[in-house]
């Protein structure tokens, strides 16, 4: 770089060369090897689902709830209104020893009702799971609970979608089995604060 140094009222006119500065060195972040993962022991796989799908103790107590019924339903659609009240048909037999799918028809305000019910108990959750399909909507609902032997009750509790809002509404069902083969199923929606209101009920008789 050139500079002008004045010196005696004379100016001087001197070359000065500054040494190259060092670049900085940026420090590559250290890259951590990957572990490689294990390979999947292939017989704890197979085992693993082999268990999943053996029928076991659940899926013999959901045989015995097979058969063949006559069901008097009631329904609130405002629980300041009285209730309707509906004839239906529904049997309900084993798939593959692992699922009770029953298929229901009936009436409903003077229209033709027909709606499938899937139930599963699955071997690794250790959970009952419900899946309702029917001809009065488009969507699926999913139930998921346990069965108390005490009461003979399976309580599920899920959702299902409520077509005024396009959002999921909450619904708990409960199923008793009776000693004489009968089953009483009550459903209830349950709103934001927890609070149960009963939509339905079903005596259903074997035949």
């Amino acid at each position: 770089m050139l500079a002008l140094i004045a010196c005696g009222g004379e100016k001087k006119e001197e070359t000065t060369e500054e040494a190259p500065k060092e670049e900085a060195k940026t420090e590559e972040p250290a890259v951590e090897e990957e572990e490689e993962a294990a390979p999947p022991d292939s017989a704890a796989m197979m085992k693993a689902w082999m268990d999943y799908a053996t029928p076991g103790e659940m899926h013999k107590l959901m045989a015995s709830w097979a058969g063949k019924f006559d069901a008097d339903v009631t329904m609130w659609m405002d629980p300041a209104a009285p209730p309707t009240k509906n004839k239906a048909t529904s049997e309900a037999k084993m798939w593959n020893g692992l699922y009770l799918v029953s298929t229901n028809k009936g009436s409903m305000n003077g229209m033709p009702f027909e709606g499938v019910s899937t139930i599963a108990y699955d071997n690794s959750k250790k959970k009952f799971v419900n899946t309702w399909i029917d001809n009065m909507g488009s969507g699926i609902m999913i139930l998921e609970g346990d069965y108390d032997p005490a009461t003979k009750t399976l309580t599920l509790v899920g959702s299902q979608t409520d077509p005024m809002t396009g959002k999921d509404c909450e619904i708990k069902e409960t199923t008793k089995f009776n000693e004489d083969g009968s089953q009483y199923m009550e459903m209830y929606m349950i709103d934001k604060k927890g609070k149960e209101t009963k939509t339905m009920e079903m005596m259903a008789r074997k035949k």
